[in-house]
C-alpha cells in the first residue's frame, strides 16, 4: 500500500472553491510518516468574517474526525470560544455550513477505508450520515494520559503544532493492522483513478470479489456501498467541469454524460441537482446554491 507524499492540491469537492478561498485560511498538511497510508490529508481551517458565510462541500467517501472552536481565537478555548471534537461520518447529501465571527477548524480526512483501523470495533457504516462525539468513538479521547487533545490541537496558532498535535492523538490511538481495510483502500483508489469503472460488475471482476462480498467489504470499511462511491466521484468530477467552465463556456453535459458512464444527460442532471440544489447549467452560470 503507497502512502501519498504531499496531500492533494485540487478542491474536488468544495462548492464554489475560489469564493470559500476569499473568505477563510485553508491549508492542507501532510501527517505523520506512520500515518500517511491511512490518510489523505490534515486540513486547516481559520476565519474572521464580518458577515456570516455559508460554506458548502459534495462530502467525499470519506470519515474525517474535526477539532472546532468557536468565538475567539486567542489562547486556550475558554468560555467564550466553544470548543468540540467530533467524528464525522461519511456524508450522505451537500454538507452545509455556516461561519460566523471567528473560528477555527483541524480536521482528519482519512482515505475511503483507512478509519477502520483506528476503531476496529465498529463497521465504519455505523458512523454514515452521523457526526459523533469523539469520546463515544474513542474511548480515552488522548494523547499522553491526563492531556486534552482538544486544547492541543485548538490551541497553538502555529500550523506545524496542530500538525504535531493530531499526529499524537492519532499514533495513540492506531493504526491497528487490517487486511480488509487495506483492500478495501484499493479498490476505492481504483474507482477514483479509472473511469472506465463504471458500474460495480466491473469493479467485481477487476478485484475478484463477488458483488455482494464487496458490499460486505465496503459497509464494514468505506461506510457506504461501491455503487454509491461510484456515483459520488461521477459529480465531483461533473463539478469540477462546470466549475473550470464558468458561465462563458459551459461543458458539453451530453458528452460528459457518456465519459462518466451515464445512460443520458438527463440522468448526470438529475444526480447532480438532486446533490448540490440546483442544475449543472445554472451552477456553472454562477447561481446561488441554496
Amino acid at each position: 500500500m503507497s502512502a501519498a507524499s504531499a496531500p492533494r492540491r485540487d478542491t474536488r469537492g468544495i462548492v464554489d472553491p475560489a469564493e470559500l478561498l476569499t473568505r477563510v485560511r485553508f491549508r492542507r498538511h501532510t501527517p505523520a510518516p506512520e500515518l500517511r497510508p491511512y490518510l489523505e490529508h490534515y486540513w486547516l481551517i481559520d476565519w474572521e468574517l464580518t458577515e456570516p458565510y455559508a460554506t458548502h462541500v459534495v462530502p467525499h467517501p470519506s470519515v474525517n474526525v474535526v477539532f472546532q472552536r468557536y468565538g475567539p481565537l486567542d489562547g486556550p478555548p475558554n468560555a467564550s470560544a466553544e470548543a468540540s471534537a467530533e467524528v464525522a461520518g461519511v456524508g450522505l447529501g451537500l454538507f452545509t455550513r455556516k461561519l460566523t465571527g471567528a473560528g477555527r477548524v483541524c480536521g482528519v480526512q482519512f482515505r475511503p477505508g483507512g478509519f477502520r483501523p483506528f476503531a476496529p470495533a465498529w463497521p465504519v457504516s455505523a458512523w454514515t450520515g452521523r457526526r459523533v462525539p469523539l469520546a463515544e468513538v474513542f474511548a480515552a479521547a488522548g494523547g499522553e494520559e491526563g492531556s486534552d487533545p482538544v486544547s492541543a490541537v485548538l490551541s497553538p496558532d502555529a500550523d506545524h503544532a496542530r500538525v504535531a498535535a493530531l499526529d499524537a492523538f492519532l499514533l495513540a490511538h492506531g493504526p491497528a493492522p487490517d487486511p480488509a481495510a487495506e483492500q478495501a483502500m484499493e479498490l476505492v483508489e481504483l474507482i477514483r483513478a479509472d473511469r472506465g469503472l463504471r458500474r460495480v460488475s466491473l469493479l467485481a471482476a477487476a478485484s475478484g470479489l463477488s458483488a455482494r462480498s464487496l458490499q460486505r467489504l465496503f459497509a464494514a470499511c468505506v461506510g457506504v456501498g461501491p455503487k454509491w462511491v461510484i456515483l459520488r466521484y461521477r459529480i465531483h468530477e461533473a463539478l469540477e467541469r462546470a466549475e473550470a467552465a464558468g458561465p462563458a463556456g459551459a461543458p458539453d453535459w451530453a458528452a460528459l454524460a457518456a465519459e462518466l458512464g451515464y445512460s443520458d444527460q438527463a440522468h448526470l442532471v438529475r444526480d447532480f441537482t438532486a446533490t448540490i440544489g440546483v442544475p449543472p447549467t445554472a451552477y456553472a452560470r454562477g447561481v446561488s446554491v441554496p
